[in-house]
């Protein structure tokens, strides 16, 4: 069974995603890693800057925390928390900084009722079902030779790919934001500095491209089975 279902045409479809992936992660660890040991001449750590940027943003029921793990750092807005990795909230690098204004570039848009936001957030929860309800659909329908349910789990499993495509205006706008937030704060100053909050920014905005390539690929694999198990029974 594994092998009607993952043939070597999968592989086709997936070895440049994986390859994307790998090139991307090694990407951003060494952004991170080259611009974690620059010292931001303003010194103030990742926590400090968040707390300043809240300020600037008139983001006053956003709360800051430490969390763990490495570049686990996100926003919660159910309970209006920007969680910091400890290297991130204790660390004064242009990479800390970068970081943690990236995260409140998400409180502002939560803030604001920012539609694609407030749209990635509607579909989690069909995505998260999808995830797994899609496939085995399709490979129900495959086995049973039944079109029409195969294309049913196609039509659900391509939330992912429409989740990952939500994602990319909400990375890119938190990204800007906190590119402006940290020039107007004063928090970054000098043309490298700046050269490095891009750097780190852009590096990370790159994983939700690959991400997206990849759900896309893995959804016209299931096409392409369905296509020729239609071209079958003709």
């Amino acid at each position: 069974m594994y092998g009607l279902f993952y043939n070597s045409s999968y592989f086709l479809f997936m070895i440049p995603a994986m390859i994307l992936m790998l090139v991307v992660q090694l990407y951003v660890r060494s952004a991170y890693k080259k611009w974690s040991n620059v010292a931001a001449q303003s010194r103030v750590n990742g926590a400090q800057a968040a707390q300043r940027l809240i300020q600037t943003g008139g983001l006053y029921n956003v709360r800051v925390e430490g969390v763990q793990g490495k570049l686990s750092d996100h926003y919660d807005p159910s309970s209006k928390v920007l969680r910091l990795s400890q290297d991130v909230y204790q660390g004064s690098s242009v990479a800390s900084l970068a970081i943690a204004a990236h995260e409140l570039g998400h409180a502002m848009q939560d803030k604001e009722g920012y539609f694609p936001l407030r749209l990635r957030a509607a579909i989690i929860p069909a995505v998260n079902i999808g995830s797994y309800l899609g496939w085995i659909l399709i490979i129900l329908g495959l086995f049973m030779n039944w079109v029409g349910v195969s294309w049913l789990g196609v039509i659900v499993f391509s939330g992912g790919a429409l989740f990952a495509l939500a994602t990319l205006p909400v990375e890119l706008n938190a990204s800007a934001r906190a590119k402006r937030l940290l020039v107007q704060s004063g928090l970054i100053v000098g043309q490298e500095e700046m050269r490095g909050v891009n750097k780190v920014l852009n590096a990370a905005a790159l994983t939700y491209v690959a991400a997206l390539v990849t759900a896309v690929l893995q959804l016209m694999y299931w096409v392409m089975l369905v296509l020729g198990m239609g071209g079958r029974r003709r």
